[in-house]
């Protein structure tokens, strides 16, 4: 008998022909669909419990709508009105999909759990697990994987990341499964209309608060809607007719202010992150230096850089050349080769002593 395995079934595709992959290879397969919010279709649901049925495999829902509450609502509604720009999918991930569902795997008598991720797992030569990159680059997510402990990927399976998108569709079609070309899910999951001001209002009960757009000098040029509709690099949506492009290059919570300039200001040359989590390579010390290559965002193509360990769990990334909107509240996250070293959540990019002050501030607020 094979080990047995729960399969974190979105009604989506690629969990779909996970599902297959595994019992194909003699696993014992139960299909878990997390209800994680409030108002959420049923669909999903439903279309996973029908491709559990034509693999022949148990299905079942399991309600996960507190821990994601806490985990990945209350900290994507924080973040925004501290003028940062969460990432939800990373948070997601390490407390909700992988911890939360672990802590059912005694009593589901499991062995390991399974997800469509497009990533593979991989012990190296210094015996720690990683996620290396699919060989679908173009679908990658070990971005938002970074954040997983050693414990957790030592409890998972990723099958998908062997393959591309189309043969993961090919496979489905040939095995006649109904999601086979489903479109693939492209926003934010509990905010399915992308308005997220009026989520977090709704929510929340935070009202925005208008303010001042301000030029580098400190000059006001305009009023904005409030720092939730912003975030660094935007152009859209500003309201400013200056006679030419004028970007987000900043957001200061502190005093409302939206900070606008031209393209070239939106540049930076180093970022610092904190909550910092090694993956590939044992956890770097105060004072440590070395170099990688970094993502600043999901769609990110990577950059050299060197790593400095600021702190234990301080670090800061000076990249050869500069970077494009270096985005506080999204995470860095390093790599070498195909394969993830760690990553950190970017607090702020360097701009000087009363920078690196913030920033010091920002990480014993966070301890208190």
């Amino acid at each position: 008998m094979g080990a047995n395995v729960i399969v974190g079934m979105s009604g989506g595709v690629d969990s779909s022909v996970a599902a297959y992959l595994l019992k194909k290879q003699g696993y014992n397969v139960t299909g878990v669909t997390m209800k994680i919010w409030d108002g959420e279709s049923e669909q999903p649901a439903i279309d996973a419990a029908k491709v559990a049925k034509e693999l022949g495999i148990e299905h079942i829902v399991i309600d996960f709508r507190e821990d994601f509450k806490r985990y990945v609502i209350d900290y994507f509604v924080k973040e925004y009105t501290l003028g940062r720009t969460p990432n939800p999918c990373v948070v997601c991930n390490r407390y909700v999909k992988w911890e939360a569902l672990l802590s059912k795997i005694s009593d589901l008598g499991a062995d390991y759990i399974a997800t469509g991720h497009y990533a593979t797992i991989r012990e190296l030569d210094n015996k720690r697990r990683t996620v290396s990159c699919s060989v679908n680059m173009a679908k990658d997510q070990t971005y938002a994987l970074y954040n997983l402990t050693q414990e957790q990927l030592a409890k998972t399976i990723m099958p998908v990341g062997e393959y591309s998108k189309d043969e993961i569709r090919k496979i489905a079609a040939e095995i006649g499964i109904a999601v086979a070309y489903k479109p693939d899910s492209m926003e934010i999951c509990f905010i399915p209309d992308n308005d997220y001001a009026s989520y977090i209002k709704k929510y929340s009960g935070y009202e925005a608060v208008p303010g001042n757009f301000v030029d580098l000098e400190g000059n006001i040029i305009g009023k904005h809607k409030g720092i939730i509709h912003y975030t660094v690099g935007q152009r859209k949506g500003l309201g400013l007719a200056m006679g030419y492009p004028v970007f987000v290059v900043a957001i200061k919570p502190d005093t409302n202010e939206v900070v606008v300039g031209e393209n070239k200001d939106v540049f930076r040359t180093s970022l610092y992150a904190n909550k910092v989590n090694f993956m590939g390579m044992e956890p770097a010390v105060k004072g440590a230096e070395f170099r990688a290559t970094a993502k600043i965002r999901y769609s990110h193509n990577g950059a050299d850089c060197i790593v400095k360990m600021v702190d234990d769990d301080l670090m800061e990334c000076v990249f050869d050349e500069p970077q494009r909107a270096i985005t506080p509240g999204q995470s860095v996250v390093l790599y070498k080769e195909d394969y993830v070293l760690g990553g950190g959540v970017i607090i702020e990019p360097e701009r000087g002593i009363l920078c690196v002050l913030h920033i010091f501030q920002i990480c014993i607020s966070e301890k208190e």
